[in-house]
């Protein structure tokens, strides 16, 4: 794909729906007893792989416009599939299905294509096991054998890294647990499951260790879903709007989850004007028109300071930190990303993925085992850059490249399609030259 510097971002947008919600009400939706609708659902091929898994094990699904019409399978109805369940690039699909297939009484396997087969699966392998269900793996990686065990046994876990799709995959385990199975998270993730979970009606607790219950085992009723825009996708055009100066972005019907938000106060920390109005409540999600208007600020608090993101903003932050870093090349003082090192295990080494593309483009960038650090303000300069096959280093270097002097390529910038499949397409309708 080649990028053109552009002059500013002008525009209002729809962003497509959240692909962390999207993959949460399909597979929820597919546990309960009748149909539900589910509207603005993710295009992604992330949450396709999701759609076809399910299909493969006897949820009736349709598609209907925008919508997703599930026909759920009830607690115990999902069948024994007739193949490999293939997830594609799709972690959030693998690990929350695992949990469900886990309190199944039959066996599955759940593969990927070769980016999600080097990803970490032990984190769930555990408190599966511990639960019952007995599970094969590749020296704790995909492809993973699943024999389900009904019901399974409930515990009490603590979360040994901040992960929402760990958590999510326990608490599903839970409705087939038969009694009360807790998760501890020490660090705040993304509660989308939570959220999800309490619309279709199942009661879960939270107690003051920081401990989330849910009883089993568990029935419920289908509801109908709305998903909101994707703060995440929005994320990468308000970078855009927030680097190049006169720009104005209106994103309508955006996902404000306050897990999901902290970028866009960083962007308001550093100077960006941006105003959230027409807020509401969709299917217990907060909802609203996110504006962007302004840019960076141009002095440095001191002529020494760069900003530092590490411990708990981590995990509010994990999606954007290479697009962060990007914003970083035009911040006073630089950023420096610290306590990352989670990013080396995402679909690409995205520590390393950055930092080389950053240096291609003429940024003086360090990088550690956990993280990077940006040295300050550089014009960047137009590159061959390379997506790695990871959607959002694509996407976040489409962004460096319009504030870049000269042209810039990005090899397989087709990955996009993971998460935002029209995201070229709409970043050009909103950039003038």
């Amino acid at each position: 794909m080649k990028i053109t510097p552009a002059r500013r971002i002008n525009g209002r947008v729809q962003l497509p729906g959240d692909k962390s919600i999207s993959h949460r009400a399909a597979i929820i939706a597919a546990l309960a007893n009748g149909t539900s609708r589910i509207t603005n659902y993710s295009p992604s091929e992330d949450c396709a792989a999701t759609l076809s898994c399910l299909r493969n094990l006897g949820v009736s699904i349709q598609s209907e416009g925008g919508s997703v019409i599930v026909g759920g399978a009830g607690k115990s109805g999902l069948r024994v599939a007739n193949e490999a369940l293939f997830c594609g690039n799709s972690g959030s699909t693998m690990r929350m299905l695992a949990g469900v297939l886990a309190g199944q009484d039959f066996s599955s396997t759940l593969t990927g294509d070769d980016s999600l087969s080097s990803r970490p699966m032990q984190r769930i392998i555990e408190p599966l096991q511990l639960m019952g269900a007995e599970i094969g793996s590749e020296n704790g990686k995909p492809p993973l054998t699943i024999k389900g065990r009904n019901p399974l046994k409930p515990i009490r876990y603590e979360l040994p890294v901040a992960s929402a799709q760990v958590k999510s995959c326990v608490l599903l385990a839970g409705l087939n647990a038969q009694g009360r199975t807790e998760v501890i998270e020490r660090e705040e993730t993304r509660d989308h499951s939570e959220r999800m979970l309490k619309w279709f009606d199942v009661p879960l607790e939270w107690s003051v260790d920081g401990a989330i219950s849910i009883d089993g085992p568990r029935t419920f009723a289908a509801r109908d879903v709305t998903v909101p825009g994707d703060i995440s996708s929005a994320a990468f055009l308000m970078a855009a709007a927030a680097l190049l100066p006169e720009s104005r972005l209106d994103a309508e019907g955006v996902g404000l989850n306050p897990t999901r938000t902290m970028f866009v106060s960083m962007l308001r920390s550093l100077g960006v004007a941006i105003e959230v109005t027409d807020e509401r409540e969709e299917s217990y999600e907060p909802v609203g028109r996110v504006g962007v208007k302004g840019k960076l600020r141009a002095d440095p608090p001191s002529p020494v300071d760069s900003t530092l993101v590490r411990g708990n903003l981590i995990a509010q932050l994990i999606d954007e930190l290479p697009l962060l870093a990007v914003v970083g090349t035009q911040m006073p003082g630089g950023i420096e990303i610290r306590d990352a090192a989670e990013l080396r295990r995402k679909e690409s080494d995205r520590i390393d993925a950055t930092v080389r593309n950053l240096r291609a483009m003429g940024a003086e960038v360090q990088e550690f085992e956990d993280g990077l650090a940006v040295n300050g303000r550089t014009q960047l300069r137009g590159a061959m850059l390379d997506s790695y096959g990871d959607h959002r280093i694509a996407m976040a270097f489409a962004v460096a490249a319009l504030t870049a002097a000269g042209d810039s390529e990005i090899a397989g910038a087709e990955c996009v399609g993971v998460s935002f499949p029209d995201f070229f397409r709409l970043l050009e309708s909103l950039v003038e030259r």
